[in-house]
């Protein structure tokens, strides 16, 4: 459509409209998407669907929230008091509800070393931008949540992978991080315990990551949002009670623990000891404004959430994470062509691919989109993780659906194996 401009009252034909969409835009980039959306496979029509592909507790129900968060909302709801806008940085008395509950005598916490933001994927998008400029690199896990490399492309910064070791339970390979950092490394950050890996650092390990941040004066991003989710013999150490030294911002929120992911609220602890990150605090409030603040009504109930939820709780929701990895180790460490690395925590586990023994199946993409076809079944292949040649599994699905995709994997994998 031809389009005029009035120039001393005669009409100028203009060129043609062009509105180009903004380099911010074009640089983000969600890796999920770009692979699962691109398979073009239709599943078979003859056998239910089953994702096992999606990071959500409560995807197919069996895992449900507590009373208590239900009342809690409900409460505030009716209170006619959390209708309206908040502090940008979060209400008052849900920062000194977390700082009461999470403080401890290694790792202080006040109400203003706390911001809440609209869900942990929000913490951590704030988090990187206060901490990296357009240019700088930031240091991610391989292995590593898809996320990371979206928020941090998106602001022209430099994604470096460092490898996470499957053989020593997915521990970081320090002599490899090491070797990524230079000058323009604006921070590293961890995950733990892991998605998608389901692993759970140790105690000696996060001491040694902390040694090396200290040497190369690197900050940390530490995101934990899968915090206490362990299992077994593992034990969740928070990062922060470990050091005195290294500045450190904390991911977390009410998503996996409570089983919530939908209220979106999560929140950043700023531990610093030693005042390294007090322009980084100034800078973290005003990137606040940028939203106007998180959800009102569940942060108004954060006091009740996280103070009135019993422990019987937690401790029942990783009871049945522990029961679900059991199985899923059981069962598909012994389906030829694949092997496992048994998970410690979270919700997750990584399958490796021998491809050298199936016939017709080169990659992860291949076994996926075949698995799909045949199967009906969905994992997420390892490429979106930047790790060919394995697949995650999410194992919250119930124990008859997992037991039914389990079974189709298995003959899957018999039906393509040399």
């Amino acid at each position: 459509m031809t389009s005029y401009v009035i120039n001393n009252n005669k009409l100028t034909r203009m060129k043609e409209w062009h509105v180009p969409a903004s380099i911010v835009s074009k640089r983000t980039v969600n890796p999920i998407r770009d692979v699962v959306y691109n398979m073009k496979v239709t599943p078979n029509p003859n056998k239910e669907y089953i994702s096992l592909a999606l990071g959500d507790p409560t995807y197919y129900g069996n895992f449900k929230i507590h009373e208590n968060c239900i009342d809690a909302m409900i409460t505030q709801l009716k209170s006619y008091n959390a209708n309206g806008y908040v502090p940008a940085i979060g209400v008052e008395s849900a920062r000194i509800a977390l700082a009461k509950k999470f403080s401890t005598k290694e790792a202080p916490l006040t109400p203003e070393d706390i911001l809440l933001t609209s869900g942990a994927s929000d913490a951590l998008s704030l988090a990187i931008n206060v901490l990296c400029n357009e240019g700088q690199n930031i240091l991610l896990p391989r292995p590593g949540f898809s996320l990371y490399q979206t928020l941090s492309e998106s602001k022209g910064i430099e994604c470096r992978y460092y490898n996470l070791l499957p053989d020593r339970n997915w521990e970081i390979d320090l002599d490899h991080l090491s070797s990524l950092i230079d000058d323009k490394t604006a921070c590293l950050l961890i995950n733990n315990p892991s998605n998608p890996c389901g692993s759970n650092f140790t105690r000696q390990h996060l001491e040694s990551i902390l040694y090396l941040c200290e040497n190369y004066k690197l900050p940390v991003i530490c995101d934990e949002i899968y915090e206490d989710m362990v299992y077994g013999d593992s034990i969740f150490y928070p990062l922060a009670n470990l050091t005195k030294t290294v500045p450190i911002l904390k991911i977390s929120g009410l998503a996996k623990r409570y089983l919530i992911p939908g209220w979106r609220v999560g929140w950043i602890f700023i531990y610093d000891h030693n005042n390294i990150l007090n322009e980084v605090r100034s800078g973290l409030a005003a990137l606040a404004n940028l939203i106007l603040g998180a959800n009102s009504l569940v942060q108004r109930a954060i006091p009740d959430i996280i103070t009135n939820t019993p422990q019987s709780f937690h401790d029942e929701t990783n009871k049945s994470l522990e029961e679900n990895a059991k199985l899923s180790a059981n069962v598909l460490g012994k389906i030829p062509g694949l092997h496992i690395i048994v998970p410690q925590g979270a919700m997750y586990m990584m399958v490796g691919i021998n491809v050298e023994e199936f016939k017709d199946i080169k990659n992860d993409i291949e076994f996926n989109e075949k698995l799909v076809q045949e199967e009906s079944v969905l994992c997420l292949p390892g490429k979106i993780f930047h790790y060919p040649n394995y697949v995650r599994i999410v194992t919250t699905a119930p124990t008859a659906k997992l037991n039914e995709a389990y079974e189709r994997i298995k003959e899957f994998c018999v039906r393509h194996h040399v």
